[in-house]
């Protein structure tokens, strides 16, 4: 079977990189390619699982030498996915799980058009505010930023080849997983199709032949 990068989005807070971790737990064909940032991590973060942590300087010179399949400022700071990160798991065999905004995803695509869009959306605007809230990580005004940037992330629903609500977690892992698995055995990333139907074609004319005498 062919691999291809997942792109998962959503606004902040509805829970994409949870989704994520769970089908990396539960899938062994499928692989995280840690993204960049210049933000500073949180307590529970360690640089190069959840993010490889760069300053500016760091970022802008890898940006200046094309290193980047996508990068993006969001909320102030620079996110972006290195090309060479996204190639590695794909050369082992596992499609990418990518967790990334939609102005990266915009971009990602263009340099991996195989790629699947995957857009998850909170069940309601009620509880995409108390998932922030828990998160006790952002004072009002940047709470407030980061609804007006769910609210323009909205309008890009429609690039999406497929859209999650994530009111229940094993349900939206499984419902992710599922559309990696339909997207797997699609016509056109099924490796060496037309030889196996050419075979199977073969071998059922000498069947046919066979028990016609």
């Amino acid at each position: 079977m062919m691999r291809f990068p997942v792109v998962l989005s959503a606004p902040s807070g509805v829970g994409k990189t949870t989704i994520a971790r769970e089908l990396m737990k539960r899938r062994g064909d499928v692989g995280y390619s840690v993204s960049c940032t210049t933000r500073h991590p949180r307590a529970t973060e360690s640089t190069g699982v959840d993010y490889h942590f760069l300053s500016d300087a760091e970022f802008i010179s890898r940006v200046n030498q094309s290193e980047f399949a996508e990068w993006a400022v969001v909320h102030g700071k620079r996110y972006g996915t290195l090309r060479s990160e996204v190639q590695c798991v794909l050369d082992v065999g596992r499609h990418v799980l990518m967790d990334i905004d939609v102005q990266g995803a915009r971009q990602f695509i263009a340099s991996f058009p195989a790629s699947v869009l995957v857009f998850v959306l909170p069940p309601s605007v009620d509880a995409l505010v108390d998932r922030l809230r828990v998160r006790n990580t952002e004072t009002d005004a940047q709470l407030a930023e980061r609804l007006r940037n769910a609210h323009a992330e909205l309008q890009d629903v429609g690039r999406y080849h497929y859209v999650v609500v994530n009111d229940n977690l094993d349900l939206a892992v499984d419902t992710v997983s599922a559309i990696i698995d339909a997207e797997s055995a699609k016509r056109g990333r099924v490796h060496a199709l037309d030889e196996q139907v050419s075979e199977l074609v073969v071998r059922l004319e000498e069947q046919i032949a066979r028990y016609m005498k």
